[in-house]
């Protein structure tokens, strides 16, 4: 797949006139990706120059979202979801590679993280429609109708072949891929000048700078809970109580363990610094999330900078800076 050069857009900058917003001196540019905002920030270029970084960010972000959509059907995970069971389809070489990618998760989290997930969403947005819980039968069938080990990779030949009929999903790895692709993009062409970048809850930032993460309350997201500062690097977000849904008088994460079929107890968000991303081999906050604390923390414990602040159901945070992390978290004052 061709794949967008950020040096050629910015070389070609000087040819046109853009009209962009201007935010403290950053040209601004936002739009909807994956059906979250997404936004590019530019600072000190020119308008030209901004509107060159934000459209080719952009365009390389739409690329992935359109060529690993779930609901297109034209996309080859929609061709892969139609053909793959019982015969085996030629992917390409990116396609592989997140796969791969997801199908490491699912047995590094026994299950909890699984791109087969179809048949139990439905039933967690009815359940958060009618506000009652589901009945129980029904989350066993749809776990009956899951599982990635029923996913085949022949990864010589690029070539995937379901033995039951399921169906990936891999959304829960493209937001972070995104942000792969735009740190290489940034890496090659080496702009003179500072980017941060969203998509969702999550945050590039490139170029050395006093830079903030604003976490919100999970009870109140009028209020900031507390704030990450950092120099450069990704955070990336999971937040249970972004979406979260009550059922029957109780609040739920909209985060499933697919593991069980039911949202993940005890959690409201767990936000994870990263110094960088050098390749497709990122952890997903989501997939961090379904770990569990203990376990999430004792994995990224061992990755050097990373920081990760984790707040619990009722509200309490615990937090990890490894040692060498250029990230501080810094906790909101309460006056009552």
């Amino acid at each position: 797949m061709k794949r967008t050069s950020l040096l050629a857009f910015i070389a070609a900058a000087g040819l046109f006139a853009a009209c962009g917003d201007r935010d403290g001196g950053a040209y601004k540019q936002s739009t909807f990706i994956m059906n979250v905002p997404a936004q590019v920030k530019v600072y000190g270029a020119g308008e030209a120059e901004g509107k060159a970084v934000a459209d080719a960010i952009f365009a390389e972000w739409n690329r992935i979202s359109g060529e690993f959509s779930f609901s297109d059907q034209y996309s080859l995970t929609s061709v892969v979801n139609k053909k793959a069971y019982g015969e085996w389809v030629k992917v390409d070489e990116e396609f592989m590679t997140l796969l791969s990618l997801s199908l490491d998760y699912y047995r590094l989290t026994g299950g909890a993280f699984d791109i087969t997930f179809a048949p139990l969403w439905p039933i967690w947005k009815d359940a958060a429609s009618t506000k009652k819980m589901p009945a129980k039968e029904e989350i066993i069938r749809a776990l009956s109708n899951m599982g990635s080990n029923y996913i085949q990779v022949d990864a010589a030949r690029r070539m995937v072949r379901f033995s039951r009929p399921v169906q990936i999903n891999m959304g829960g790895v493209l937001r972070g891929y995104c942000f792969v692709r735009a740190a290489k993009m940034l890496r090659e062409s080496a702009p003179p000048y500072k980017v941060e970048l969203w998509l969702g809850s999550n945050m590039l930032a490139y170029g050395k700078g006093d830079w903030e993460y604003e976490v919100k309350d999970p009870f109140n997201e009028d209020k900031a809970f507390g704030r990450l500062k950092f120099e450069d690097g990704v955070v990336m977000s999971s937040s249970g109580r972004e979406h979260f849904v009550q059922i029957e008088g109780k609040l739920y994460s909209h985060i499933l363990d697919l593991k069980t079929g039911y949202p993940l107890e005890n959690f409201s968000s767990l936000v994870v610094y990263f110094p960088k991303l050098e390749s497709e081999n990122f952890l997903a906050s989501a997939v961090l999330a379904v770990m569990g604390q203990d376990k999430a923390f004792a994995m990224l414990s061992r990755m050097k900078g990373t920081a990760a602040v984790w707040i619990d159901g009722a509200g309490r945070e615990t937090v990890l800076a490894n040692e060498g992390s250029g990230a501080r978290w810094e906790k909101t004052k309460r006056f009552f």
